[in-house]
C-alpha cells in the first residue's frame, strides 16, 4: 500500500539519503544485520544513505527472521517509526559509517528455492541445447524450480572457491566453466500451514523483502549431471546474497502490468492484481588486471515471464508449507536483447563467442581472480529512486 512514507518529497537529515541516484534514501530504508566498529555483537540496522541506524531496540536479536514473520500491517508501522527517527526536522541520534561496519547474511534461511521465470532465459539456453525446440511444452503452463542448498548461501563480498565434481565419465576435477546468474530474490513474510496453500490473491502479503542473488552455477559439471533430476554439485557450493533486504512496503510504487501470456494458465496462477516488479539489474564485471568493473549486461525483471505471487502460489498450491525467512529466487533475468542475457552461457553463447574485453583478455567462462557485482534498482517517473545495493563475489582457486 502506497503511504505517507512513499512521498517523494521527504527528506532525511541524513545529507547522503538526499544525494541524486542514492540507493537507500528515506523512501527506502531496507534491513539487514552489522557489526560496528570495536564490537563483537551483530544487531539489525537500516540502511540510510552512506550510514546505518541501529533498531535494535525495537528490533532485538541478529537475523531478521522474527520481522518477516510479522503481519504486512506490523512492518508498515515499523517502517513508519524509522521515517519519524530519520525525517528532516527529527531529532538526529547516532548512526554507523556502513563502510566501517561488517555486513552479514541478514536472514536464517531455512529452504530455497530457485525457479526459472524468464522466457527469455529459458529460449535463449534452450537454442544452445535443443535448437529444434528451445522451449519445452510444460514452460507456458507451469512455474518451473527446483529446490536449493540454504547451508551454501553466503552475503556479499565472501569469497567463492571454485568447485571441483564429475566433468564427464571418468573426468574429476576443478569446474572450467564457472558461471554466475543474477537473480532476484523473495524472503518470505508470514508464510503458510503444511496443507494450506496460499492463494495467488494473497501472495504479495507473504514478501518480506526483495535481495540481489548470485545462483553460481559450473557450467560443465550441470552438463553431465542434471539428467534426469536438474542440478545438484553444479548449483549447491555457493549462493550470494546482497545484505540489504529492501522491504516489501518500499516496493509499494513499482508493481506494474507482466507481459500477457498467450497460453491460458490455470485458475490458481490468474493474479488479481499487477504483479510484475518494475526493477532493473545490471551485471558489473572486473578482472584482477582491471581497475574499473565494466558492465556486461542488463535487464527488466518486469518482462518475467512468472511473477513472485505465481511463484508462490505455486510452491504452496500442493499443501508444501513456506516459513518466515524462506528464500525464493526467480531464475536468470535476461531479456530478449544480447545486452539483456544474464550468466556467461548466454552471453558466450556456450562459449562460441568470447567476451573480449578492455584489457585485451577475452572470456568465455569465469577466471580465478574475477570479480563480478551485481546491482539493482526501481525507477518510474513521479517516485524516488528505491536502489537494492550490490551483490559481490571474486573467485578463488580450487
Amino acid at each position: 500500500m502506497i503511504d505517507e512514507t512513499h512521498d517523494p518529497a521527504r527528506r532525511s537529515w541524513v545529507e547522503s539519503a538526499n544525494r541524486p541516484g542514492c540507493d537507500f534514501p528515506i523512501q527506502n530504508l531496507p534491513l539487514g544485520v552489522f557489526t560496528p566498529p570495536g564490537s563483537a555483537t551483530a544487531r539489525i540496522g537500516v540502511a540510510i544513505g552512506e550510514a546505518i541506524l541501529d533498531v535494535s531496540d525495537w528490533l532485538p536479536g541478529d537475523q531478521l527472521n522474527a520481522y518477516m514473520a510479522l503481519s504486512s500491517a506490523d512492518r508498515a508501522d515499523f517502517r513508519r517509526h524509522c521515517v519519524r527517527r530519520l525525517e528532516a526536522g527529527a531529532k538526529p541520534c547516532a548512526l554507523y559509517s556502513q563502510t566501517e561496519c561488517r555486513l552479514h547474511r541478514p536472514v536464517t534461511i531455512g529452504d530455497y528455492t530457485d525457479f526459472y521465470a524468464s522466457i527469455d532465459h529459458a529460449t535463449n539456453v534452450g537454442k544452445l541445447f535443443r535448437p529444434e525446440n528451445p522451449l519445452l511444452p510444460n514452460y507456458k503452463h507451469v512455474p518451473i524450480a527446483y529446490h536449493g542448498r540454504a547451508s551454501s548461501i553466503v552475503v556479499s563480498g565472501t569469497p567463492v572457491k571454485r568447485p571441483q565434481g564429475q566433468l564427464g565419465e571418468g573426468r574429476f576435477g576443478p569446474t572450467q566453466e564457472l558461471d554466475y546468474e543474477v537473480e532476484v530474490g523473495f524472503f518470505v513474510g508470514p508464510g503458510n500451514a503444511l496443507g494450506e496453500p496460499i492463494a495467488i490473491a494473497k501472495a504479495r502479503s507473504h514478501i518480506a523483502g526483495v535481495c540481489l542473488v548470485n545462483d553460481w552455477s559450473a557450467r560443465d559439471i550441470q552438463r553431465w549431471e542434471y539428467q534426469p533430476l536438474g542440478p545438484f554439485l553444479a548449483k549447491n557450493f555457493a549462493t550470494s546474497i546482497s545484505p540489504w533486504v529492501v522491504t516489501a512496503e518500499a516496493l509499494a510504487p513499482f508493481w506494474t502490468e507482466p507481459p500477457p501470456h498467450d497460453v491460458p494458465i490455470l485458475p490458481y496462477l490468474r493474479e488479481p492484481v499487477p504483479g510484475a516488479l518494475d526493477l532493473t539489474v545490471e551485471v558489473w564485471f572486473r578482472t584482477a588486471a582491471m581497475t574499473e568493473p565494466i558492465r556486461l549486461s542488463h535487464a527488466a525483471f518486469k518482462d518475467m515471464y512468472w511473477t513472485a505471487g505465481q511463484m508462490i502460489a505455486h510452491h504452496t498450491v500442493n499443501g508444501c508449507p513456506l516459513q518466515p525467512g524462506d528464500l525464493i529466487a526467480s531464475g536468470t533475468v535476461s531479456g530478449p536483447q544480447p545486452d539483456n542475457r544474464g550468466c556467461l552461457l548466454e552471453l558466450t553463447a556456450k562459449g562460441a563467442e568470447p567476451l573480449r574485453l578492455p584489457t585485451g583478455e577475452t572470456r568465455t567462462f569465469l577466471h580465478d581472480g574475477d570479480e563480478v557485482i551485481l546491482t539493482g534498482y526501481c525507477e518510474r517517473p513521479g517516485w524516488v529512486r528505491i536502489g537494492l545495493g550490490h551483490c559481490r563475489g571474486t573467485i578463488r582457486p580450487q
